[in-house]
């Protein structure tokens, strides 16, 4: 039997991949595999409430909609949001960037895309995560959560 012990729990993150279309191979199983990646740091129960709530979105912009200032194409950028906190302490920070980073390369086939995948972590404001038609507070995601263990544990 496992045990856990639900003292902090964290919202669940969204994470937005933008790129030129045709830039990833299989952009569903890019989209699976970082929510997967950002749920792993932050270190949550593997509860439905956070997987079924924990998503990734891969926007594919049209040929043209990407440029740095020499007119480079071939970037990626990442943005993670989550409540206030999940990500504060310095390793998840570091661990979810280069998690993310190094799925992006692989994803697309080219080792060098890490040279130019940019990462930025934002957090939603208290009680600014909508979810069910509700803006929660982080207490109120911890209560449903702590609800939903109960009921596993019978």
């Amino acid at each position: 039997m496992t045990i856990i012990i639900v003292n902090e729990i964290t919202a669940m993150p969204m994470i937005d991949i933008y790129a030129t279309a045709g830039s990833f191979q299989n952009v569903h199983q890019l989209a699976m595999d970082a929510a997967a990646v950002v749920k792993s740091v932050e270190g949550v129960p593997d509860i439905a409430l956070f997987r079924k709530n924990t998503a990734a979105f891969v926007h594919e912009l049209p040929k043209g909609a990407l440029s740095n200032v020499d007119g480079d194409t071939n970037y990626v950028r990442i943005q993670v949001t989550t409540n206030t906190g999940a990500l504060a302490q310095r390793e998840k920070q570091v661990a979810v960037v280069r998690q993310l980073t190094e799925l992006a390369a692989r994803a697309a086939g080219d080792p060098t895309l890490a040279d130019r995948t940019w990462v930025i972590l934002t957090e939603a404001i208290a009680g600014g995560w909508g979810l069910k038609g509700h803006a929660h507070t982080n207490d109120e995601l911890v209560s449903a959560a702590r609800a939903e263990i109960a009921k596993l544990k019978g």
